[in-house]
Parts: structure tokens; sequence; C-alpha cells
């Protein structure tokens, strides 16, 4: 299976992991460490030198009750990291629903738009249409970042999450962009109940069946600390094992902020995998001789 982006076609037969840069002075899990561009950029090379995989910059905090950021802040805030991350020699992908950000930073050299709003903003999905070959993310969101926790979902969320990932992906479709450029991400968080998320988490061959490669987001959200008792900073655990999780239920990327601990825990599961797929040759050639 092959992700198409900008300029790398990224093999998902393996498990790829998506490093998490926040260039900006408010984010939930960081408090602002990265907010400089040059700050940003060290953790790009930090992340990479533990192993990530790929990079997500984002300029703007999506965490519930976070205020919208400017058009300008948000430009200010990332492009000058995205113009030297691209030379990095790793898929850059962008976290931004806006059009003007979308195409500035794919105008710079970006692979992959990280869309929280799934390209509903006006001009969004004609600006990706628009590239050749850019790598997109569509995510689910239930409302939006100011009120999405005030009122959760109802009911059982897994096929209204279903659903909607199928409409906006078929909303590409006929924009002709291929397939190969779409991943689709469950949306840990964003306007759903602490059961609902695990619920996804659970029920995840539900959304492969539509047929997509999976993005799953749970590093130190707010549901690992929920079931644990554990502040954001103190989240590694939970999220290194909700990771592990959802690539054991089939995601093929994983965004993280723990990138050497989410390594390590990914290549035990890998060791293992590798073992249980010579025992079942191992097996078919004991029952179907030559």
């Amino acid at each position: 299976m092959i992700w198409q982006t900008a300029r790398f076609a990224i093999d998902l037969s393996r498990p790829r992991i998506m490093g998490i840069v926040n260039a900006t002075p408010d984010s939930f899990s960081d408090g602002g460490r990265h907010a400089t561009a040059m700050a940003a950029l060290h953790h790009c090379e930090h992340l990479l030198r533990d192993g990530a995989d790929m990079l997500d910059i984002g300029g703007e905090s999506t965490r519930p009750g976070s205020p919208a950021v400017a058009l300008d802040q948000e430009l200010e805030r990332v492009l000058p990291v995205v113009r030297e991350a691209v030379r990095l020699g790793v898929p850059v992908s962008v976290d931004t629903y806006k059009p003007q950000v979308m195409q500035q930073v794919l105008d710079l050299g970006a692979d992959i738009v990280n869309d929280i709003w799934a390209l509903r903003q006006p001009g969004a999905a004609q600006v990706v249409a628009g590239h050749p070959s850019c790598g997109i993310v569509l995510m689910h969101m239930h409302r939006d970042p100011q009120t999405m926790q005030m009122a959760p979902m109802d009911g059982d969320c897994v096929p209204q999450v279903i659903s909607f990932l199928k409409r906006s992906a078929q909303s590409l479709q006929a924009l002709d962009v291929k397939n190969s450029r779409i991943l689709l991400d469950y949306g840990i968080g964003f306007g759903k109940s602490v059961e609902q998320n695990f619920a996804l988490l659970a029920r995840q061959a539900e959304l492969l069946a539509l047929g997509y490669p999976l993005l799953a987001g749970w590093s130190r959200k707010s549901s690992l600390g929920a079931v644990t008792g554990l502040e954001v900073e103190q989240r590694l655990l939970p999220s290194v094992a909700a990771a592990l999780l959802a690539v054991e239920r089939g995601a093929r990327v994983v965004r993280v902020h723990d990138v050497r601990e989410t390594v390590q825990a990914l290549a035990v599961w890998q060791a293992m995998r590798k073992q249980e797929a010579i025992h079942s040759i191992a097996n078919n050639n004991e029952e179907n001789p030559a």
C-alpha cells in the first residue's frame, strides 16, 4: 500500500510514525516550547534522530476551547519552519484548515495537508485538488474546536464517523483526486466522549472497510488521562500503548509526540509479527507439501 504525497511515495506496508511539531505558544501538550522557528526546526531534527518517518507542523492549537488564529499569524509561525523542514529529506505535513496556508506551504514544497476540518472550509478542497499529488489527511471533527467538547456526539459514533469520512473522500474523488493520496483520521478527542474515543479504537476494522489507510492520533489526549488519572505531561506510556493498539488494529500512520518510545514499542511488535509470519509459512508448507 502506497500513500502518494507531493515528493514521496510512502510505503505503508509497515506502520509509519508522524512526529508532531507544534509551532505555537499554546499547545496543550508542550506548552509552547517550540514556538519560535528555530526551536521548531531543532525539534524537527530531534524527532528525525529519534526515528520519525515524517513531520507534521502546525501553527494553530486545536485543543478544546482554543481560539482561532488569524491567517497572518499562522503563516508567520508556519512558513519559516516549513521552508527549512522540506530540506530535511522526509515528508513534511502541515496541520491547517485554511486554504491560503495550504497553498503557500505546498508552494514551498510541503508534501501533505492534514486538515481537522476535512477540507470543508471554502476553497480548501480546490487547493489540494489543484495540486498534482500532495497527500491529504481527512479528519472527523464534531462541531468546532471552540465548542466540540461542550456537546460531544450522541449515540454510537462509529457509523456517524464512517459516514462522514466516506462522504469527505467521495467529495475529493469528484474533484479527480486519486484515492492513493488520501488517509483518514477518526479524530480522537474532537467532539467525542471518552467512551466514544475508545469505541473507535476497538472498532477500527469498520473504518478500514472504507478502503483507505488510517492515521491514529492518540498522543497525550485527554481520554488517556481520563482512564489513567495522569496529567498531560505524564501520558507517555498510555500514548505509546494507544499507538501500539491502533497499529495492531490496522492503523498505518500514528501521529505522536514521543517518537523514540513509539519506535521502540513498534520494533517489539514488528519482531513478533515477523515470527508469526515465519510460523504461518512453515505450517502452510507442512500442510501442503510440494
